[in-house]
């Protein structure tokens, strides 16, 4: 049987293989987890399988010398299926628009008077955590930074209502609509502003389709966090349908050490979020071997771009904020500069199982809480402790330093940056990183997520089943179904 054959056998064995014992050294087993899985059975291997109702559904395999199920291009750059360009997903026009989901960030619910939707939105002072234990303060919507999202259809009439819990005045902008003038909200340009607890409402007909976001129009309460998603389907869904539609919100904010608070002054930005997190505690993206996936990635940075790089595969840029691209004029890339204020979406099949890191490729933005390599962060991690029992006059310091330094730009590892068992505890919480290798959140940093690519059963024992699943356990079971599990090693215990 060619390893072809025996992939598309595997993806056949569903939610139901973890109850079958298929899984039995991954739930539990007395194998350490991080090593690979045994290599994969030979062909007369009995392999569990789905009843024909649940088998996946399969519109075809290869499209043109392009894969659905394992890394190609295709043979022709003019095919509609080169990198897998127009190669339809899983789900049928007819099912409607694929749900946003936009992880980490609420949506907005909202009521109907009279075909009229309804949303209620309220600026305020929130407190974020950027990180397990870590709070800011910073300013949003509804309790949260970013705003929860507003998703619509296209023809929707909306009629929003703002209420102003800020200490200042604020305008509320609806970035990129065609509206009436009057409600554009650029500041005293178009309306008076909307004083501290004072309401606005905004009524108007959606004619646009596309990725869109509101924000406030004051300068300072941009910088401070105020922006939310506002998503807007067609009523004609786009050719080809995807599968799945993420939602990366990027943000940057200046907070010196031991503060709580941005300043909105600065030029320069030391923590970076996605939808309100910084890594290792941005949720991961989750989907489905052969799936088509979007990707709308929106930068609402104060004052720099990111080059967004997606680690295993080749993307298209199908969509900008103003509109979807005609499919004449989609590029393919795997790194996509996006300036400020502005969105792109991508789309792919993801047709390479693993674990991918998705990430700005700004060195300055790989990093937690970026600050100068002083101190006991370049003497390997040494106690300050000596220096603060005697703040009168400053104890002797010791001058050597050791091999490392002989070297030209001695080792740029950042020291003391140790995560506590606290902070683990809140990363493996959640249900998206589990089977991850056990020291995953040592490579997300800053403005990186992880997209993994998984197997339908590997999928539903991650995202829907309640069976325990060891650290590390179903990135090796990728390994040894797809990848060379002889020449895999296992993670290295994470220092806390």
């Amino acid at each position: 049987m060619s390893n072809t054959k025996q992939r598309r056998k595997f993806l056949k064995a569903g939610s139901i293989a973890a109850a079958t014992g298929f899984f039995t050294n991954l739930l539990g087993g007395n194998i350490d987890a991080q090593q690979p899985a045994s290599s994969s059975p030979t062909p007369n291997s009995p392999t569990p399988s789905l009843p024909d109702s649940l088998s996946p559904r399969l519109p075809a395999s290869e499209y043109d010398g392009f894969s659905r199920f394992k890394p190609s291009r295709g043979l022709d750059p003019d095919s509609d299926y080169y990198i897998g360009k127009l190669v339809p997903g899983f789900r049928k026009a007819a099912d409607g628009p694929a749900p946003f989901e936009a992880p980490d960030i609420a949506k907005l619910p909202y009521k109907l008077d009279n075909g009229v939707k309804v949303f209620e939105l309220v600026p305020m002072a929130v407190q974020q955590e950027f990180h397990p234990g870590v709070k800011m303060n910073v300013y949003g919507y509804n309790g949260s930074m970013p705003g929860p999202t507003i998703e619509v259809t296209q023809g929707d009439r909306v009629r929003i209502i703002v209420t102003n819990e800020l200490p200042e005045d604020t305008f509320v902008h609806w970035h990129g609509f065609e509206l009436p003038v009057q409600y554009d909200g650029a500041a005293t340009l178009t309306q008076n502003p909307i004083k501290p607890g004072k309401t606005k409402v905004f009524e108007f007909d959606i004619h646009e389709e596309g990725t869109f976001f509101y924000h406030s129009h004051v300068a300072m309460q941009e910088a401070f966090g105020q922006v939310g998603w506002f998503i807007v389907h067609p009523k004609k869904v786009f050719d080809p349908p995807v599968d799945r539609d993420f939602g990366l919100l990027f943000q940057n904010f200046h907070v010196p050490p031991t503060h709580t608070i941005s300043d909105s002054w600065a030029m320069d930005w030391n923590w970076h979020t996605i939808n309100g997190k910084s890594g290792p505690y941005t949720t991961p993206l989750v989907c489905k071997h052969g799936e088509r996936v979007r990707v709308r990635l929106l930068n609402f940075a104060p004052m720099q771009h990111h080059p967004v790089h997606l680690h295993g595969h080749t993307f298209w840029v199908t969509g900008h904020e103003g509109a979807r691209i005609p499919k004449s004029a989609w590029v393919p890339r795997n790194n996509e500069l996006v300036g400020v204020a502005q969105a792109s979406s991508f789309e792919f099949i993801a047709n390479n199982p693993g674990d991918w890191i998705f990430h700005c490729h700004m060195v300055h933005h790989m990093m937690n809480h970026m600050v100068k390599q002083v101190g006991p962060r370049i003497r390997n991690d040494a106690s300050v402790d000596q220096y603060l029992a005697n703040l009168s006059s400053r104890p002797q310091v010791d001058p050597s330093r050791g091999d490392k330094f002989a070297t030209p730009g001695y080792p740029q590892k950042m020291q003391g940056m140790e995560m506590s068992k606290e902070f683990m505890k809140a990363i493996w919480s959640r249900k998206e990183v589990r089977g991850m290798r056990a020291n995953y959140a040592m490579s997300v940093k800053g403005l990186m997520t992880v997209l993994r690519v998984l197997p339908d059963d590997l999928y539903e024992l991650v995202m829907n089943s309640d069976q325990p699943v060891e650290k590390g356990a179903v990135f090796a079971e990728i390994v040894r179904r797809f990848g060379d599990p002889g020449e895999y090693e296992a993670a290295t215990k994470m220092m806390m």
